[in-house]
C-alpha cells in the first residue's frame, strides 16, 4: 500500500498543503499501519498524534517513529481502537485511511465512527471526509469464460458446482476502460463526518443506459475518496478510467450474458450490507431488469464478499 502512489501522496499532498488542518492539533490516526500517516502529520506541526494499530505493525511503527526521531510529536499505541484509553480526552483530528474493497470489503470505517464520536471535538476534521461508490457495466467475455464457464466442463467433467460458487465472489480486479459499455451511476456518498455507523447498509437504485450497441457480462463497482476541508477540493478515484490503486475495481458477474443497444437501459437496484456473523464481510443483493430489443431479462443476484 505504501508504493500506492496515488494514495499516499493524496495523503501526503493534503496534509503538507493544508497545514492549517494539522499544525499544532492534536491528531488521532485509527489504524496507523507503519505511521506513515502519523510521520505526515508529524512533519506538518502537529502538536501530538496518536497512532494507534492493533496489528503487529505497531511493534515497527514504535521502531519506526523512534528512527525518525520523532518520538516526542509520536505516540504509537498498540491495540484496538475501541480498547484503548488515550492519554487526552479530545483530539482536534482524526486521520485514517480505513477503505477497503468495494469501499466497504474489510474496511474499519465503523471504528472511525467510534474514535469520532468519543473523542473529536465538536469543531473537529475527519480526513477524509466523503467517499462515494458508482457502478458501471463492462463487456468481458473473454475472463468471464476464462473464470465462470470454465467449471462447466474441466478436462471432461462437470463441476458446475464450483460454478455456482464462483458466480457468488465478486472478483477484485483492473477492468480495462474501453470495456465499459453504459453511463456510469453514483449508488452512495458517505459522509464520514456526520454518518450513523448504521448508515453502511443500504439499498440504492441504479439505471445504466448502454453507450454503445455491445454485450454485457458484469457490473463494476468503484469508489472516490474526497477531503473536503482542504484549500481546493482534493482526492483520489479508484475507477477504470483513473490511475490504478491497489484497490483495483469490484466486477460482479451477471448469470446473463445481455445484448443491449445504444440507449437501452439496465434498471435495478444493489442492497449492500455487513454480514451478520462477520462485520467486515459484505453481503450484496442485485436486483436488475433489461426489456430490449434482443433480449428481455429479470433477475435478482447474491453476492458474498469473504
Amino acid at each position: 500500500m505504501l508504493k500506492d502512489a496515488v494514495r499516499t501522496k493524496t495523503y501526503q499532498n493534503v496534509i503538507y498543503q493544508n497545514t492549517f488542518l494539522i499544525k499544532n492539533k492534536v491528531v488521532l490516526d485509527v489504524g496507523a499501519g507503519t505511521g506513515i500517516l502519523s510521520l505526515f502529520c508529524a512533519k506538518a506541526g502537529a502538536k501530538h498524534v496518536y497512532a494507534v494499530e492493533c496489528s503487529q505493525m505497531g511493534d515497527m511503527a514504535k521502531e519506526i517513529v523512534e528512527a525518525n526521531k520523532l518520538s516526542h510529536v509520536i505516540t504509537v499505541l498498540k491495540g484496538k481502537v475501541e480498547d484503548i484509553t488515550l492519554p487526552v480526552t479530545h483530539v482536534d483530528v482524526i486521520i485514517s485511511e480505513w477503505m477497503g474493497y468495494f469501499l466497504l470489503f474489510e474496511n474499519m470505517l465503523d471504528t472511525v465512527l467510534y474514535a469520532r464520536d468519543k473523542w473529536l471535538v465538536e469543531s473537529g476534521v475527519v480526513l477524509p471526509d466523503r467517499a462515494s461508490l458508482y457502478l458501471t457495466a463492462i463487456e468481458d467475455a473473454d475472463y468471464k469464460d476464462d473464470k465462470v464457464e470454465f467449471w462447466k466442463n474441466v478436462y471432461g467433467f462437470d463441476m458446475s458446482c464450483i460454478r455456482k460458487q464462483t458466480m457468488m465472489e465478486p472478483l477484485v480486479d483492473t477492468v480495462d476502460e474501453h470495456q465499459i459499455v453504459t453511463n456510469t451511476q453514483l449508488l452512495k456518498t458517505m459522509d464520514i463526518s456526520k454518518m450513523a455507523s448504521g448508515d453502511v447498509s443500504f439499498t440504492a437504485p441504479f439505471k445504466l443506459v448502454a453507450e454503445r450497441n455491445d454485450y454485457i457480462h458484469a457490473l463494476v463497482a468503484y469508489f472516490d475518496v474526497s477531503f473536503t476541508k482542504c484549500h481546493k477540493l482534493m482526492g483520489f478515484s479508484t475507477g477504470p478510467r483513473s490511475r490504478a490503486t491497489h484497490w483495483k475495481q469490484t466486477v460482479l458477474y451477471l448469470e446473463d450474458v445481455l445484448t443491449i443497444c445504444k440507449g437501452e437501459a439496465i434498471v435495478g437496484s444493489m442492497t449492500v450490507a455487513p454480514n451478520k456473523t462477520n462485520p467486515r464481510d459484505v453481503d450484496i443483493i442485485l436486483k436488475y431488469f433489461l426489456n430490449g430489443l434482443h433480449c428481455q431479462v429479470s433477475r435478482t443476484q447474491q453476492y458474498k464478499m469473504r
